[in-house]
């Protein structure tokens, strides 16, 4: 008989692979050079998935983020991991257009949220590990071009 944790969990990781698929449907518009309808469909994600906007989660600071989402707003680790996903994309977005300084803030964003996800997980998985190597290089990067 499931729990009800049992039932939450399998809704997170619904909720998880959705916004996989939302975010690879994103990063194909951005690679196609539509950077409205990604946009459009960014913002879309904010509303539906995390039920605030994303000038809610750009105003906070950096190195406030986990504490002031999970403290403050009593979010979860998945919506932490659907955070990190969207500022990822927003990355993505912005560096695509040209603006690096703000792509490189969304990227740091992003590795703040997934570095504390590995920090607080009882499991490794490659996918995060190449992921936050993937974010720490871009950052690199962008510095360099600063």
């Amino acid at each position: 008989m499931k729990t009800c944790a049992m039932y939450q969990r399998d809704f997170i990781m619904r909720m998880i692979e959705m916004i996989g698929q939302l975010i690879a449907g994103i990063l194909g518009r951005i690679q196609k050079g539509d950077f409205k309808g990604a946009a459009e469909a960014i913002d879309q994600a904010y509303h539906d998935v995390l039920r605030e906007d994303a000038a809610f989660f750009n105003s906070i600071p950096a190195e406030e983020l986990t504490h002031e989402l999970m403290q403050q707003h009593n979010y979860t680790h998945g919506h932490l991991e659907v955070l990190a996903e969207l500022f990822y994309a927003q990355a993505e977005l912005s560096h695509a257009e040209g603006n690096h300084a703000k792509s490189c803030k969304y990227y740091v964003k992003a590795e703040i949220l997934l570095k504390h996800l590995i920090a607080e997980s009882n499991t490794f998985s490659f996918e995060q590990q190449e992921k936050l190597t993937y974010l720490q290089n871009r950052i690199l990067d962008l510095k360099k071009k600063e």
